[in-house]
């Protein structure tokens, strides 16, 4: 699951569609200021799993799309996310993405805000020229709810009192509202009807609560060469985390005292000794399981679909958010 890996059960069904988005992405991202074109090239091209363009392609797809919108509908999503990305990397600090340096630690924090607004408009620019209001109003709402999911999320940074209910209305407004958008536009775009639409939001927001909940155990469980970032981030950031949440509700006085004082402090000093409690007390297990019921609920979603290669892909893609290693 890269931007190259079309040889795969999920990539190869759409290898010609992922080739237009690609190609229509390297259009649009052009600037006369050199600066964008610099940083857009270098965020686009480190690649990720593009798992929203897909997303569109493989909806569209499933229901006998036959025209070209799609291609702009998934690079739209794309620099969605991509500004979505520079603005995350700026607010936490962070240095490493997809196993390289951040825009910000490389351009600088002012460059990184501004090629990301660049970004979230030059895709309204694109959303315009595709002519239908619906797109528009299910891609603004869905990035304006990103918004509030980010000031949400900075509102329970170093917070050890978030619940686990405040922590999921987190992803489901900055995680995986953009997922359930790139699933309602693909449908829409196929001439769906607003049941349709309906099963496809429901099958990306699933979709997207389960990749973020994975990501959520790789944080404490993976290996900064597969996923790409520093492990442990999300403690050095003082994010309450499911895992965290978990913790926080089921560990034993002394396992409580620590994780608030570590997600008060941001302190990652201690990250051994939180890996091991969030360990032995089944944390990674219970957020894997939560994980796992969000994608078997993405894929009753897209159950009643015609049998195609399309609809096996998004089965297929349902199995990965869960069962992955980055």
């Amino acid at each position: 699951m890269s931007a190259t890996a079309n040889h795969n059960p999920i990539t190869e069904v759409i290898a010609t569609d992922m080739s237009a988005v690609n190609q229509v992405i390297r259009q649009q991202l052009h600037s006369d200021v050199t600066l964008v074109n610099q940083i857009a090239e270098y965020i686009i091209s480190a690649g990720g799993k593009r798992i929203r363009p897909i997303l569109v392609l493989l909806i569209a797809n499933a229901y006998g799309y036959q025209g070209k919108h799609h291609h702009e509908l998934a690079a739209i999503v794309e620099f969605i996310h991509t500004a979505t990305l520079l603005h995350d990397d700026v607010v936490d600090e962070s240095s490493l993405r997809r196993g390289r340096q951040t825009a910000n630690a490389l351009f600088g924090n002012a460059a990184s805000v501004l090629v990301g607004d660049f970004l979230y408009s030059r895709a309204f620019q694109m959303m315009v020229s595709i002519n239908s209001m619906r797109v528009m109003q299910i891609m603004a709402d869905a990035t304006n709810v990103i918004a509030e999911g980010e000031v949400l999320q900075l509102l329970n940074m170093h917070d050890p009192d978030v619940t686990e209910e405040r922590y999921l209305q987190v992803i489901r407004s900055k995680t995986a509202k953009l997922f359930e958008a790139a699933a309602e536009v693909g449908a829409l775009i196929a001439g769906a009807n607003d049941k349709q639409i309906s099963a496809a939001g429901e099958y990306g927001r699933s979709i997207g609560t389960a990749f973020q909940l994975i990501d959520d155990v790789l944080d404490y469980s993976g290996n900064a060469e597969d996923i790409g970032k520093n492990v442990g981030d999300d403690l050095r950031e003082g994010k309450p985390t499911l895992p965290l949440i978990y913790l926080m509700k089921n560990g034993t006085d002394a396992e409580k005292e620590l994780v608030r004082s570590c997600i008060e402090q941001g302190d990652e000093s201690q990250f051994d000794l939180i890996l091991s409690a969030i360990t032995s007390s089944g944390a990674l297990d219970y957020t894997r399981q939560e994980a796992i019921q969000a994608a078997e609920r993405a894929a009753a979603a897209v159950a009643t679909l015609p049998a195609s290669p399309y609809k096996e892909a998004l089965l297929t893609l349902s199995q990965f958010a869960v069962h992955r290693n980055h």
